[in-house]
């Protein structure tokens, strides 16, 4: 799973926005991205928020608070 989709996920699941560290931890935790094949967690984290706000996928809502805007993709479909 890639960053960006690792984000949208733990968006999706949330039922109110997240600050960016909480979004980096629930990742972490629920195993979608793995710190030893991405070296730089925090920094691919971030990454994917400002790309997916720059697509309109996330909106910020405050101060590195993140939430899902209107045109969020499914990642939840299988290949």
């Amino acid at each position: 799973m890639t960053p960006r989709e690792a984000v949208v996920t733990v968006l999706r699941a949330a039922d109110e926005p997240l600050h960016w560290t909480v979004v980096q931890d629930r990742a972490l935790r629920q195993g979608l991205i793995d710190p030893f094949e991405i070296r730089d967690v925090r920094r691919a984290v971030l990454g994917a928020l400002r790309e997916l706000v720059a697509d309109g996928t996330v909106r910020t809502t405050a101060t590195g608070v993140y939430a899902l805007g209107g045109s969020a993709p499914d990642t939840s479909a299988a290949d």
